[in-house]
């Protein structure tokens, strides 16, 4: 077990109505003017902003609205909030959906408080650190990205064809408000791929240089098992209250850093897939992971076919027959077909992608990541442009 420090600071408002909750909790923080960031309808549609506008403002939280954050979401609408900000002199964000708004809303309160431009934080190379933010108050509605404790956040600039991420302790949400029932209109494509990206986070932790880390491990493998017993138990019933309760505390815990405890993390998997969806913003996050991995598992499990087996028997159930590397490819299988049964992807071409683009993702994740990435195996060029080729149907 490596040396660590862990801050997990957040508190969690978690149950039926918690979005009813954030007026009292806002004012007690001595909020009084809050940035609300949302995406491009559901949110206003369902009424959900109106509750949540309704317990700021009577608790003495003055609102200012600041919607149309798309997925993969855009730093353009991110210098917009910065502006918004400053002008209206908030001193709470408050994102209401998933990971994109909860992405924008960080980088909205690392600008806000900045002197340049907010992409400084996402440039490569020689991004700059952010030292300071305002506070953050969550509302989650789509299970998936773990933004809502996470100490990472992730921009497209679609000027530049780059996605980028950054990483800070200081805008980790102060409050995530988490109402299981919000997740129950969600389409079942969002739904899943949101179950994809949290099994990838916990992943980009299990698999690492590190080895064993018993505690991390032990919990690590328990989520893995429960998530993937919920989300077939939501294939056959979306409307279970529990199992949509399981899984969103499943999404909370998978990224903010419980599971990397005491070992080095991956990440090349993520940044993978961050040149996929900045080469076509329309990859929803998770189903480009749902393809990616597999691969990525395939081109390095030689390096420790035994995480693997591991992997294989604690979640899947397989029986080692004493083959590490056999099995190690069973467990693969197994990740890729449940990912499957839940209706995500199995190759790029299913994008519309073709070979001819992964000249184009080598050369640009080697700007964002360097020559060599990664820390289970560390990746090269060449190494890149395999798992890419591989991950098409022939």
């Amino acid at each position: 077990m490596n040396d660590f420090a862990w801050t997990s600071p957040t508190q969690f408002v978690f149950g039926r109505d918690a979005e009813e909750k954030i007026g009292p909790w806002a004012a007690s923080a001595g909020a009084r003017r809050a940035l609300l960031v949302f995406g491009q309808g559901h949110v206003v549609r369902s009424g959900l902003l109106a509750r949540v506008k309704a317990s700021l403002e009577g608790a003495g939280v003055t609102c200012i609205e600041h919607g149309g954050v798309r997925p993969n979401p855009e730093i353009a609408l991110v210098r917009d909030g910065v502006a918004a900000a400053r002008e209206a002199e908030v001193d709470l964000i408050v994102p209401i959906g998933g990971g994109s708004a909860i992405d924008t809303a960080k980088a909205i309160a690392c600008g806000a408080v900045y002197d340049g431009d907010a992409w400084d934080f996402f440039r490569r190379p020689n991004p700059v650190q952010p030292t300071d933010a305002l506070p953050i108050a969550a509302v989650l509605t789509i299970p998936a990205a773990g933004s809502e404790a996470s100490n990472s956040c992730v921009i497209q600039n679609d000027a530049e064809h780059a996605k980028r991420g950054m990483n800070a302790d200081l805008f980790r949400p102060r409050a995530a408000f988490m109402n299981p029932e919000l997740t129950m209109t969600l389409p079942a494509w969002q739904t899943f791929s949101g179950v994809t990206d949290m099994c990838a986070h916990i992943f980009e932790r299990f698999f690492s240089s590190t080895g064993s880390v018993a505690m991390t491990d032990n919990l690590a493998l328990a989520a893995l098992r429960t998530i993937r017993t919920e989300a077939l138990h939501l294939v056959r019933d979306p409307d279970d209250y529990d199992a949509r309760a399981t899984i969103m505390w499943a999404s909370t815990l998978a990224h903010n850093g419980l599971f990397g405890v005491g070992r080095d993390e991956d990440w090349a998997s993520h940044g993978l897939e961050h040149e996929l969806s900045a080469a076509h913003p329309e990859i929803t996050h998770g189903a480009g992971l749902a393809v990616m991995f597999p691969a990525w598992m395939r081109h390095v499990c030689h390096v420790n076919p035994a995480r693997f087996v591991l992997l294989g028997r604690e979640v899947f159930g397989l029986v080692p027959t004493g083959d590490d590397l056999a099995d190690a490819m069973s467990a693969i299988d197994c990740v890729q077909v449940f990912f499957c049964s839940l209706g995500m992807p199995r190759t790029l071409d299913e994008f519309n992608m073709t070979k001819d683009e992964v000249d184009g993702l080598v050369e640009s994740i080697k700007l964002s990541k360097g020559e060599r990435f990664g820390s289970f195996m560390q990746l090269t060029p060449e190494d890149v442009r395999k798992i890419y080729l591989s991950a098409f149907k022939d």
